[in-house]
């Protein structure tokens, strides 16, 4: 591999997948490494959007597809969308000549399907890449592995340290895990890397997705509104409220259409609510949680450097939620690891639950100082224990959660008295 590249939690799932399907699909934001980790695993390369070769593969690909996957398997189709003949090409290929690892897909945007003529069900495998977490810029030491704790919840944490100041940790957030910023050595320039990113976003990419006309400016200030809502369930009229200060005339069905738009993008992230039967569902909140693809994003919108950040705590605290979301699915990755939350009208909360694909599952809350551990860790035992009052009064089949945890922005982790997990975010893999 080359010298500069950091190794991804994604690569060894892609390695076990080339194994098992024809074809595999990594999906995912601009600038978070598909192609460069897709190109550790390939043994040839068709990149479409080549400047001086882009018309001859499209025109190619309108008369003769089958061309273009001529070469060593696994063959990389990077920004495979913009051909989205490809996919069809793909399938029957593999269909053709049975065998695993034939060919690796990437993408920056999600393809309607009204555009491919079959899903590639049992062919083609898809997969979604996050930008890289604080593990993977190899700020977290890992020294607590969250799927360990699924298999160990009583497994001695007491007294590990992370390596992460509260500086630091304001730096990574504004800088993001966008695999150009963190190779940059000057500290500017890596910084510049996702405020950059938030402008390609408004004046190209929202267009280009689906060839679609929109405003750059009327982008930027969805975005702005998202930014200021991030990590609440903000409805989308209290969004519309929000951008009609600026432009009075933005219909409903406009915004719902930049919103779908930056969905396809994957810069923006709906956290699902959990809803177990363990409350009415007219108790339960159902709004999903409004969140970034990276938290970086969020602040570039709102102009916070990291100093900005540490002189409102608030809005960092929010962001952190943003920050802990986005390693959480990057380590639970292998294992389809899932983030919800959970709200109800009697105000019982918690900030994520963590659920695998064994339906195991971890209830988590995430507080960036100490101040806020207590309250907590006093949410995580209540909906514990209303979960199992519920399993034992009634037939509810649902498992009981494998631990409670409160992640910080802290330096030492523990195991409280009452079995509440406390866990610095800079110790976590």
């Amino acid at each position: 591999m080359p010298e500069l590249y950091y190794k991804r939690i994604i690569d060894e799932t892609i390695e076990k997948r080339l194994k098992m399907v024809g074809a595999i699909v990594i999906e995912g934001p601009k600038w978070c490494g598909k192609t460069t980790t897709a190109k550790q695993h390939a043994k040839s390369i068709l990149q479409l959007q080549d400047p001086d070769n882009r018309q001859n593969y499209l025109e190619l690909a309108e008369i003769m597809p089958s061309k273009l996957l001529e070469g060593e398997k696994p063959r990389l189709i990077d920004e495979w969308q913009v051909a989205p003949i490809l996919w069809d090409a793909v399938r029957t290929k593999i269909d053709n000549t049975p065998g695993y690892g034939q060919f690796i897909l990437t993408g920056s945007t999600s393809i309607n399907n009204d555009e491919i003529m079959h899903t590639g069900t049992g062919r083609i495998n898809r997969m979604t890449m996050l930008p890289m977490s604080l593990y993977e810029s190899k700020e977290s030491n890992g020294k607590i592995s969250i799927l360990e704790l699924f298999k160990n919840p009583d497994m001695d944490i007491d007294g590990i340290e992370s390596d992460l100041t509260i500086e630091d940790l304001a730096f990574a957030t504004c800088r993001g895990g966008w695999p150009e910023s963190i190779i940059q050595t000057d500290r500017e320039a890596q910084l510049f890397v996702a405020e950059n990113y938030v402008d390609n976003i408004c004046k190209s990419d929202i267009s280009t997705v689906d060839r679609v006309k929109r405003d750059p400016n009327r982008a930027k200030k969805i975005l702005r509104s998202y930014a200021r809502n991030n990590s609440t369930e903000a409805t989308k009229q209290t969004i519309l409220k929000d951008v009609r200060g600026n432009y009075p005339d933005m219909a409903y069905s406009t915004l719902d259409d930049y919103l779908k738009a930056l969905s396809q993008l994957f810069v923006t992230v709906n956290i699902p609510a959990w809803n177990p039967n363990i409350r009415s569902k007219s108790a339960i909140k159902s709004t999903d949680k409004r969140e970034f693809i990276d938290p970086s994003i969020a602040t570039a919108l709102l102009n916070l450097d990291p100093n900005g950040l540490l002189f409102d705590l608030d809005t960092f605290g929010h962001i952190f939620e943003n920050l802990c979301m986005r390693d959480l699915s990057a380590y639970t990755l292998s294992m389809g690891g899932q983030v919800f939350y959970y709200r109800d009208r009697y105000g019982l909360e918690c900030d994520c639950v963590l659920t695998l694909k064994n339906e195991d599952y971890a209830l988590i809350e995430f507080k960036l100082g100490s101040t806020k551990i207590e309250k907590g860790a006093k949410n995580l035992l209540k909906l514990d224990s209303l979960i199992k009052k519920k399993i034992s009064e009634t037939d509810l089949y649902i498992k009981e959660p494998k631990f409670l945890a409160v992640i910080t922005g802290g330096k030492f982790a523990k195991t409280r008295k009452d079995g509440v997990k406390v866990i610095p975010i800079g110790c976590l893999k």
